[in-house]
C-alpha cells in the first residue's frame, strides 16, 4: 500500500514537515480554496504541487502527492436542477486538467447537503483521548428542536422520539450548540457552515427526491465524467456516505452492497472505482465490509482504513483506536495484500492508502486550533499500528 496522510493545504496546522516526519511518503490533498462547482485549472493544481516541491528541496524525503480527495460534487448536480450540465462540464475538465499534472486517483462523494456527519468533536475516551462521534438520538434532537422539522414519527418510532426527548432534557445549552456545530459545518472539508435557514432551505430541495431520484442522478454524473477519467487514465474512487444511513429524511444511496453493486455496474471501467473506508462502511451494523471489499477488490482505487464503535442501540458509533473497534485489521489487511499481490502480476501500483481519522491526543488537546480527526499525533499513531500490522503479515 502506498502509505499517505491527509493535508488540507497551507494553512493546515499539520505541516508537511510533521508528515515527512512519520514516515508517510504520498499526500492526499484537495484545493479547498476554490468554491464549489468552480472549474480547477492546470495551473492551479500545478501552484499547489509547486508549493510542495518547493517544500521538499533538500530534505532526504520527498512527498508526493498521489490522491486528490476531493473534487466536491455541487448539489445542483446530485438534484440535476439549474445549472447542472454547467457544473458537470467544469468537473470533467478539472479531472482532465488533474491529470496533466500526473495525478492519477480522485476520490469523491455524493452525500446530499451536509458531508460526513458527527454529533461530537471531542468525546472523551477511557484513555483520556477525544474521539468523534455520533449519537443517532441527538439527529433527532437536531431536527425537533434545532429545525423544529414536522412529521418525525414518519421516519423514527415512537421509542426512539421518547428517547431523544429524555436525551434532549439532560443537555446543557453549550452540550447543544456544540451539537448543532458539529452537525451544521464543524468538520473539515464540509460543504458549507450552514444558518438554520440554509439547512432547511436545503431539506426542502430534497424533499420530493427518493432513493432511486437519487441514485438514478448518480448514475447519469458517472455516465458523465467516466469517460473522461478513461481518457487521461484517472481513476475516480467513491466514498461511501458517512455515516452509511439516511439523515434529515434525505436518502443516501453510497451505503451498502447493493448501492455499490448498482455504481459499480452503472459504466463497467477500472476508472469507475471505489474507495474502501472501513469505518464509514462498517459503522452500519448490516455491512459485511469482508464481503464487500472481497466482491468489488478489482475496483478499489483508494482505502481509508479507521475503524468504530458501534453502541447499544446499533446506530450509534464513536471512532475507536485502529485496533480495538469492531473492525478485525489483521484480517482485512491480509485481504488487501492479496489483492495488492494479484494486481502486481499484472504491474499495476500499489492501493493508495491513509489512516482515516485520529483522536486528539497529548500536546494536539493543547492546540487552539486543529481539524477534528485530522491531528497529527492520532493519526501517526493509526499509521504506525496498521504499518505494524502490515509488516506483520507480510513475514
Amino acid at each position: 500500500m502506498q502509505n499517505s496522510f491527509r493535508w488540507y493545504g497551507p494553512n493546515d496546522p499539520v505541516t508537511l514537515s510533521d508528515i515527512r516526519q512519520s514516515n508517510a511518503e504520498y499526500l492526499v490533498t484537495s484545493l479547498h480554496q476554490i468554491p464549489y462547482g468552480e472549474k480547477w485549472t492546470k495551473n492551479d493544481v500545478k501552484r499547489r504541487i509547486d508549493f510542495i516541491n518547493k517544500n521538499n528541496s533538500s530534505k532526504n524525503v520527498n512527498l508526493k502527492w498521489n490522491v486528490v480527495e476531493s473534487i466536491p460534487v455541487h448539489n445542483n448536480i446530485k438534484l440535476r436542477h439549474k445549472n447542472y450540465k454547467k457544473l458537470i462540464d467544469n468537473y470533467k475538465d478539472t479531472i482532465a486538467n488533474i491529470a496533466k499534472n500526473k495525478i492519477k486517483t480522485i476520490c469523491y462523494n455524493f452525500m446530499p447537503i451536509v458531508d460526513w456527519t458527527r454529533t461530537q468533536l471531542d468525546f472523551k475516551l477511557p484513555t483520556d483521548g477525544l474521539a468523534l462521534k455520533f449519537n443517532y438520538l441527538q439527529i433527532i434532537i437536531f431536527e425537533m428542536h434545532i429545525l423544529k422539522l414536522k412529521n418525525l414519527d414518519a421516519r423514527y418510532s415512537k421509542k426512539q422520539i421518547n428517547d431523544a426527548e429524555k436525551l434532549y432534557k439532560k443537555m446543557k445549552p453549550k452540550d447543544l450548540n456544540n451539537m448543532k456545530f458539529s452537525i451544521m459545518g464543524g468538520l473539515p472539508a464540509s460543504e458549507t457552515n450552514y444558518s438554520i435557514s440554509g439547512f432547511k432551505k436545503m431539506l426542502d430541495a430534497y424533499k420530493n427526491v427518493q432513493h432511486n431520484d437519487l441514485r438514478e442522478n448518480l448514475r447519469d454524473f458517472i455516465k458523465a465524467i467516466i469517460p473522461i477519467a478513461e481518457e487521461n487514465n484517472i481513476k475516480m474512487a467513491i466514498h461511501p456516505d458517512d455515516p452509511p444511513i439516511p439523515l434529515f429524511g434525505v436518502p443516501r444511496i453510497v451505503s451498502t452492497y447493493d448501492d455499490y453493486n448498482f455504481i459499480l455496474n452503472s459504466y463497467n471501467s477500472e476508472s469507475n472505482g471505489m474507495t474502501f473506508c472501513s469505518g464509514s462502511l462498517a459503522s452500519n451494523i448490516h455491512n459485511d465490509i469482508y464481503k464487500i471489499f472481497n466482491k468489488f477488490k478489482d475496483k478499489v482505487n483508494f482505502i481509508h482504513l479507521r475503524n468504530v464503535k458501534i453502541e447499544k442501540d446499533k446506530k450509534s458509533f464513536y471512532e475507536s483506536n485502529h485496533l480495538s473497534g469492531d473492525v478485525d485489521f489483521v484480517k482485512l489487511i491480509k485481504m488487501i495484500l492479496k489483492e495488492e499481490k494479484r494486481r502486481s502480476k499484472n504491474k499495476k501500483i500499489d492501493i493508495p492508502m491513509r489512516p482515516d481519522h485520529g483522536h486528539a491526543l497529548l500536546d494536539d488537546q493543547k492546540k487552539k486550533t486543529f481539524n477534528p480527526g485530522y491531528t497529527a499525533i492520532g493519526r501517526l499513531m493509526g499509521l504506525s499500528e496498521l504499518r505494524g500490522i502490515i509488516k506483520a503479515v507480510q513475514n
